[in-house]
């Protein structure tokens, strides 16, 4: 890990728009945007409805991927080269459910996918758990999605990613319940938002430019953001609001922006 957000192997999943993927504007049009998604998976709970999420909990054989995907991934080791083709089995799947066909998702800018046209869309990938979030771009602006394991952050990782208000806020989070590991839903949190401010800004967030609030209660989060950022309409970017769960030995995070 480095004291900067995305620069693991989630990077990938804070795309920036690209025509290298386009599908046509009129597919979101015809959905049901206020239907939730049918799936019902760990993300789904975390999402508004109209998001369509997918996930696996392993690398299932038929996982394919496009040439131009192929040729991004060659030298990777076969560790990250399942986990790669896995997390878009998942984006393909959650944008077929939206009535997009098969395209690539090949990474661009500082790892970002790039995604249709029409729709928004975050991945991420941990140990044992891939998963897929996407959305109609006329519903939700940007999102961002973070999946990690449910355990502590390695020795001197909390020095590096939390402001001093937050190491208070961690601290008190402990005192009121200590079955979760509030360090790494803290760390998933500022990923989350990551992903979802640079395909709005295009420019990076470290850890220490975004504070993150946690209800321990009622699994929300908010993020204030201490660096200037303004989204595609021009409106100042002040504050990024998301959900959290525990669940099946995971953290997870999601953080949408919405028009």
């Amino acid at each position: 890990m480095s004291p900067s957000l995305g620069t693991g192997g989630e990077a990938e999943d804070a795309p920036p728009l690209s025509p290298l993927a386009r599908a046509p504007g009129s597919l979101c049009a015809t959905m049901r945007r206020e239907e939730p998604d049918p799936d019902q998976t760990l993300l789904s709970a975390l999402l508004p409805p109209g998001v369509r999420t997918a996930e696996e909990f392993g690398d299932p054989e038929g996982g394919f991927l496009f040439p131009e995907e192929e040729a991004w991934i060659a030298k990777a080791v076969e560790k990250r080269r399942r986990e790669f083709t896995t997390a878009r089995m998942c984006a393909r799947r959650a944008l077929a459910a939206l009535g997009c066909p098969a395209v690539p998702l090949v990474p661009g800018r500082r790892g970002a996918p790039a995604w249709p046209a029409s729709f928004v869309g975050s991945m991420t990938h941990c140990a044992g758990y891939r998963a897929a979030a996407v959305a109609c771009r006329g519903d939700v602006v940007s999102l961002g999605v973070d999946a990690e394991p449910h355990e502590p952050v390695p020795e001197g990782i909390v020095a590096m990613v939390a402001l001093p208000e937050e190491q208070r806020m961690l601290a008190d989070l402990a005192r009121h319940d200590s079955t979760v590991h509030w360090d790494r839903l803290l760390f998933s949190a500022k990923e989350s938002v990551y992903k979802t401010w640079f395909p709005l800004v295009g420019s990076w967030l470290g850890f220490d430019d975004a504070a993150i609030d946690i209800d321990p209660d009622g699994g929300v989060l908010r993020a204030r953001l201490l660096l200037e950022g303004r989204d595609r309409e021009g409106r100042q970017l002040r504050e990024l609001h998301g959900r959290w769960r525990v669940g099946r030995g995971l953290i997870l995070t999601a953080v949408v922006h919405r028009p």
